[in-house]
Order: C-alpha cells, then structure tokens, then sequence
C-alpha cells in the first residue's frame, strides 16, 4: 500500500442498544463511498452500540459525522438509561491509525470531525486522548465525569468543564460527543460466577490503572442479566497483553471466592492481540475469527443495512 492511500479505522459509541430500528437507521446513515463496514453490534443492558468503519481519512470522518448527526436526531438521553457511562447521543467517536498514517495526524483528522460535527448538527464536542486540546482532557473518564445530566448541570456554572467546540452548553437532547484519536483498544468483558456486582466493582478498581492497577486498562463493575460481569477497555495491549488481565483478574476472582465464566470482545480485535492457545481466548463464547479479528474482516467487510426512519 502506498503513502497515497492511508487507512483508517472509526469506532463510534452510540448511546442506543436497545432499538434496532434506531441503531440500523445510524449506521445506514453512516454509508459513504469508499468507507467499509466492519462491525455493528447492540448491547441492550448497556444501552448501547458500536460500530466500525474503516477506509480513507476523508471518507471516514464523513461516515462518523453523519453517524452523530443521526443519532442526534434519534437519541434523546433526557429518556435514555443504561449501565454504561454517556455525555452523547453519539458518545465517543475514536479515529485509529490502521496503515500508512500516525496517531498525531488522526489526532488532526478528529479535529476536523468535532468541528464539523459541532457545524451542522449543534452538538458541542470535547477532544480527548492524542486529540485532546488540554491535560485534563487526555482521560475519557475524566471528560465524562457526571455523565450528561452532571455534565448539563455543570457546564453552566464551571466554564473550564466547558466543550472545546460548541457551547457553551450541551445540546438540549443529544448532549455533547467526545471525538479522538488512539491506538487500537480492545473492549473485553469477563462474566463472574456470581450476582454479587461488589466483587465486580472491587475487582475492577484493583486492575483498573487510574487506581494503579495495569497500565492501559479501564475497568468497570457491573450488573449483567443477573450476573456480575467486568467491562474493560484495554488501551495498549503491547504493554498490558490481554492474557495478563485475564490472570490478574481470575486471581482476584478467587481471592473473593468466585471464579470466571465466559468472556467477550465487544467489535474488533486486532490480530497482534489475538493469543490463540490462551485461557482468554479459550473461554471466549461465540468467536469466530472471520468475523471478529480486524485484518480479516477488513477483507470481506459487512453490507450496509438499508434502514431508514
């Protein structure tokens, strides 16, 4: 592949898991020439989805902003709920380098998105990780702290919580979209054998590393079909190999008595990630390489579904 022709990868975060309707007519909105389909999926106890385009820079930034510029017209979050955190109708909206392209220029590829976004829709934008335009935004957590309604609330009295573009308060009903660039993240999720979501919390907050736990993971606690279950993002799975996690967290499970069901990759993880004799990787329900590891899918992309609304 030749410098002409850079590649890469959106992973937006719609806030709507529980429409179908409402997730395809997003993703239909998405279809752009020459950006590819890879992965879609709701996630209806989180109230959410997440989907995954990949093709050249400009065709992609075009495929997320209409992607936001739908779910501002279809997720109203003064009526959404959901165990996931969220600020947005389109929540988090990542740029990933995949070939012939670095971080620092996705980081201006994002810019360009949350500016555009801000333009035609009025939903203000905060820029987070490699995009970020302070230190106190590099940490999604730390952008997203009160979720929408703390973040409505606040934003009227705090102008340093205030969006980088747009504002200065959020839209009355989509809220605010937090736009980036990063490294590949691989979002994991462990199941317990256990109701008891404490033992999630407590585990998640040993691994997680804001609380000096493994660097590049994210964790959160919760409850899951009557089942705890710990949702994580792993940020840099070079430095934190995901076989890593999955021990760390099956010694604190037994530590509390319990020990690990099933796991699951939530959209796309890349082949470096994959450890394919691993404990992990074993205790996976439904993986089907074809369909789940990027370089392969990125080969045989999905159909653009037809929904409209």
């Amino acid at each position: 592949m030749s410098e002409a022709n850079p590649i890469i990868e959106c992973v937006p975060n719609f806030s709507e898991g529980a429409d179908s309707r409402k997730v395809e007519a997003i993703v239909s909105a998405m279809r752009v020439d020459g950006v590819h389909l890879l992965d879609w999926s709701l996630d209806r106890d989180h109230n959410r989805s997440v989907v995954t385009v990949a093709g050249p820079p400009s065709a992609v930034i075009e495929s997320a902003v209409r992607g936001a510029g739908k779910a501002a017209e279809l997720i109203d979050l003064t009526i959404q709920k959901g165990v996931h955190p969220r600020i947005g109708a389109a929540d988090v909206i990542p740029f990933v380098p995949i070939s012939e392209i670095k971080l620092d220029q996705c980081a201006l590829l994002a810019r360009q998105a949350g500016m555009e976004i801000w333009r035609r829709f009025g939903v203000p934008v905060y820029f987070y990780e490699a995009a970020a335009s302070r230190p106190d935004r590099s940490n999604l957590e730390d952008v997203r702290k009160g979720q929408f309604e703390g973040l409505r609330d606040v934003v009227r009295k705090d102008s340093s919580r205030r969006p980088d573009v747009g504002g200065p308060t959020l839209h009355a009903t989509a809220g605010a979209s937090a736009v980036g660039a990063r490294k590949f993240l691989v979002a994991y999720n462990i199941f317990l054998n256990t109701a008891d979501v404490a033992i999630a919390r407590a585990i998640a907050k040993d691994i997680r590393a804001s609380a000096g736990g493994l660097k590049g993971v994210k964790a959160l606690g919760v409850l899951v079909h009557g089942r705890a279950q710990l949702t994580m993002n792993i940020t840099d799975f070079e430095v934190t190999p995901i076989s890593r996690v999955h021990a760390r967290v099956a010694a604190l499970a037994a530590r509390h008595k319990t020990a690990l069901a099933e796991g699951e990759i939530i959209g796309l993880v890349p082949n470096a990630a994959c450890e394919h004799d691993s404990d992990w990787m074993s205790q996976l329900g439904h993986f089907d390489p074809a369909t789940k590891i990027l370089e392969r899918r990125l080969e045989n992309p999905l159909p653009w579904p037809n929904g409209s609304r």
